[in-house]
């Protein structure tokens, strides 16, 4: 419930503060006094646009502040899931700069319109004659029904689930759409891993390869060399080992003489072992380097194969080869296995439609359940507002399709007249009818909800006499049960007020000003009077008044 408004620099009003306590509060006044200024701040409040020209003095900051006492709501996620403190004394302020700007905060901390506006709505529900329209909005008419039928936890079941059936649903068609791309390159792709799974590749085999051609091609250039090598290292005259070896020799004879020449001899060893291994690796090289003409054929066959099948998959070797067969080879595994996939998807889906089908239709019953209940309710408070020929018909159908909230289809029929077809309600009801229809809902909702702080403006205009003792009748009940404020211009609604503020404009040093005061027991009976006769307020209308108020 707000416990405190606070007004500053807007409209009329230069600076007011009112506290706001439980039950009925009544705010009257004159046309034209100002009540719908207050309204207009309290729509600030909810995340209405700003408008600098609603600002009092433009060049001063307007501020507008309410605080709120939130125990009872139920708001601890909501608070959590913006990042904001939860305070049960909740503070929100709504500031409009010189500059147009208008910044929101909710206990301090900066929030945008929107979230203001979600918030607002769980506190507060003005409720006037734009907002009877709900009524006839599909979506409150259910919240209506809802309520009564308590299905708010089974709702909350349903569209978890309705959420996990959407999402698996269209996976399933990704995945259909995947297995349809993937048929038509199934067969080429198998083509593909096929011709590359006979290339039997291996890593590093072009190059070898490569190698192992260049010198067949050059076997007898090979040859020659070789054995020149071989003759310059062997020769039984100037040969390179033969004249090494001597060489040895000498040093051998040396090297008992000092320790120099003992190394001498040690590297000239050295170098000797090392002429000797290469001259082996020459005759071996030898041995090898002989003409083939058949592994020339065989080693040409299958480079073309590599440097075509490189060019076609446009890789700089077979290891990039080998890596898109592997690739290949997953892509055809994956379209093995989406079947499979598919098939485990449609089961689970299968199995979310059953839950779903048996949620909604656990709604539906709870839903049909409490029909009878509320059109009995509607038609006897309609009945005592003035509409004793009120009649509902309220049809709820199971359908196939599951909604956001549920598979049903809803019907409100109404008429307010004995021989009338019932008609749509939106179609067949006045402007006055649903207000009334409106009231009796929110009267009856406060049995079954937990409803936020109701602001009734001037929803009584156009009933005197007993409907308007009725209407007050409803107001007190529902006050027993949530904050009730009520800006009327009925004395008998005003006199059932357990508060009662009187809005009136005052000049004050040349400008005229919004005040609000709250009345003491007399001033109300004063303030009736002036509502039942005028001004004068004869002893008639004061007695008439007090008889209210007693």
């Amino acid at each position: 419930m707000i416990t405190q408004l606070t007004i500053k620099n807007f409209a009329l009003i230069e600076d007011i503060k009112v506290d706001f306590k439980e039950g009925l509060t009544i705010i009257t006044g004159e046309t034209g006094a100002g009540k719908s200024i207050l309204l207009g701040a309290l729509s600030l409040l909810l995340g209405k646009r700003a408008d600098l020209s609603s600002v009092k003095n433009s060049s001063k900051k307007c501020v507008i502040e309410a605080e709120f006492q939130i125990n009872d709501y139920h708001l601890n996620d909501f608070f959590q899931s913006q990042d904001l403190d939860y305070e049960p004394q909740t503070i929100i302020r709504r500031e409009i700069l010189p500059s147009g700007k208008s910044r929101a905060f909710i206990n301090d901390s900066p929030v945008n319109l929107t979230i203001l506006s979600i918030l607002g709505e769980r506190l507060i529900d003005i409720h006037n004659q734009h907002q009877t329209l709900e009524v006839s909005s599909k979506d409150f008419q259910f919240e209506l029904i809802d309520s009564l039928a308590q299905t708010k936890n089974l709702l909350e079941t349903y569209k978890r689930a309705l959420k996990e059936f959407k999402s698996n649903q269209f996976l399933l068609n990704q995945l259909n759409q995947k297995k349809a791309d993937a048929q038509k390159e199934q067969e080429f792709n198998q083509f593909l891993f096929d011709e590359l799974e006979q290339a039997n590749l291996k890593e590093g085999e072009l190059e070898i390869l490569e190698e192992e051609l260049e010198r067949l091609n050059n076997v007898e250039t090979i040859q020659e060399h070789l054995s020149q090598m071989v003759q310059h290292l062997n020769d039984e005259q100037v040969g390179a080992l033969v004249l090494l070896n001597e060489i040895k020799l000498r040093a051998n004879k040396l090297k008992s003489l000092s320790a120099s020449f003992e190394a001498l001899w040690e590297r000239i060893q050295s170098v000797h072992i090392e002429l000797d291994d290469v001259y082996s690796d020459i005759t071996s090289e030898i041995e090898a380097a002989e003409a083939n003409p058949e592994r020339l054929a065989l080693i040409n066959d299958r480079l073309q194969l590599l440097y075509k099948l490189q060019s076609k998959h446009q890789a700089q070797n077979t290891e990039e080869l080998i890596a898109i067969k592997n690739k290949l080879s997953d892509n055809l595994l994956e379209t093995e296995n989406l079947d499979t996939r598919i098939k485990e998807l449609e089961l689970k889906i299968k199995q979310s439609r059953e839950r779903l089908t048996a949620l909604a239709s656990e709604i539906h019953d709870k839903r049909a359940s409490v029909l009878d209940t509320l059109i009995k309710s509607l038609e006897e408070i309609l009945a005592q507002l003035g509409l004793p020929n009120a009649r509902f018909k309220i049809e709820l159908k199971s359908i196939d399709t599951f909604l956001e909230n549920g598979s049903d289809a809803l019907s409100f029929l109404f008429t307010a007249n004995k021989g009338t077809e019932f008609g749509d309600l939106k179609k067949v009801a006045s402007g006055g009818e649903m207000s009334r229809i409106m009231l009796a809902i929110k009267s009856i909702l406060t049995n079954y909800s937990q409803l936020p702080t109701i602001v009734f403006d001037e929803i009584d205009t156009g009933v005197s006499g007993e409907v308007a003792n009725k209407i007050a009748e409803i107001m007190k009940n529902m006050s027993t049960k949530m904050q009730v404020i009520s800006i009327t211009h009925l004395p008998q609604i005003a006199a059932k007020g357990n508060h009662h503020f009187k809005v009136f404009k005052e000049d004050i040093q040349n400008e005229t000003q919004t005040k609000l005061k709250l009345l003491s027991k007399e001033n109300r009976v004063f303030e009736l009077a002036e509502m039942l006769g005028g001004e004068k307020k004869s002893e008639s209308a004061l007695a008439h008044a007090r008889e209210l108020l007693n």
